[in-house]
């Protein structure tokens, strides 16, 4: 009966953590612009800086996840090592 309980604690903390993680992944809609890219990309004509703009925006938001990307699979690797030396 014990291990019973220990492993709905286990599922427990499991389905916790998937569900931060799908509300942490939901994109909340926000119509939140600073003043200075409202006023370069305000009018119709500025398709070009608007998509220049959409780029700079990626690609600052690809670097972090590539860097963390990379560290975990360093540490994996790693690990992996170790489990097959042992």
């Amino acid at each position: 009966m014990y291990t019973n309980n220990k492993n709905q604690k286990s599922n427990s903390k499991l389905q916790s953590f998937i569900l931060g993680v799908c509300i942490f992944l939901i994109g909340i809609s926000a119509n939140a612009q600073c003043a200075m890219c409202r006023a370069a990309l305000g009018g119709d004509s500025n398709t070009k800086k608007a998509e220049a703009v959409n780029d700079g925006i990626v690609y600052l938001m690809v670097i972090p996840y590539l860097l963390v990307l990379i560290i975990g699979y360093l540490i994996y690797r790693m690990y992996s090592k170790k489990k097959k030396a042992v």
